[in-house]
């Protein structure tokens, strides 16, 4: 399984003032807009921790999720959540040949921490050897940072302002997230018993 993002979070959407107010830069000086690149790239790197740590998409993008094979004849886990649309689903056989599913013959099924694409009165097409499966998909609790629950919110502009303030070279602090992040980030983290099998 190999999953790749087909779009990226434009930076538009990245809540650079927020962060810029919790950390109270620029308080009494012009903005000229000079940290505004180190900013994003806090944000960014704390949006993907975050992410990685809880299996959801915070800010929506588009992914595409590569298979070798179904998990089952007629259903499939998608890796992250919440997935708002299966755009397609197709098959591509050993000599690159590619052949769309009829949309007819899946439904996503929607769940905040398993959703899945499920078979609709027949069973996934066959994968044929050496061939693969390719789901693209579009995932994210919305476009905007509004969008974004405001603890999740929070946790990014907590661990973002932890990245700003241990920059500098030879200042480390303990592995892991600090606590008052994983505090926020508890509730949304997916329990994963018997290895995805129930």
């Amino acid at each position: 399984m190999m999953l790749t993002e087909v779009t990226t979070v434009p930076g538009a959407s990245l809540p650079v003032q927020d962060l810029k107010d919790h950390l109270r830069l620029g308080t009494g000086f012009a903005d000229d807009g000079l940290q505004d690149g180190l900013i994003e790239g806090y944000l960014r790197a704390a949006i993907t921790a975050i992410e990685g740590r809880i299996g959801k998409v915070l800010l929506s993008r588009r992914f595409r999720l590569v298979l070798e094979d179904w998990r089952a004849a007629a259903e499939q886990p998608l890796p992250v959540a919440p997935v708002g649309s299966i755009l397609s689903v197709t098959v591509v056989d050993a000599s690159e040949a590619a052949t769309l599913v009829d949309a007819a013959r899946y439904r996503l099924v929607q769940d905040m921490h398993r959703p899945k694409l499920a078979a609709l009165g027949v069973l996934f097409p066959n994968v044929p050897m050496d061939g693969r499966v390719e789901v693209v998909f579009d995932a994210g609790f919305g476009p905007t940072w509004a969008d974004v629950p405001a603890d999740l919110a929070q946790a990014v502009l907590l661990l973002a302002a932890e990245y700003y303030e241990v920059r500098q070279v030879g200042e480390e602090r303990g592995a892991g997230l600090p606590f008052p992040v994983q505090a926020l980030i508890e509730r949304w983290r997916t329990v994963r018993i018997l290895g995805g099998k129930a």
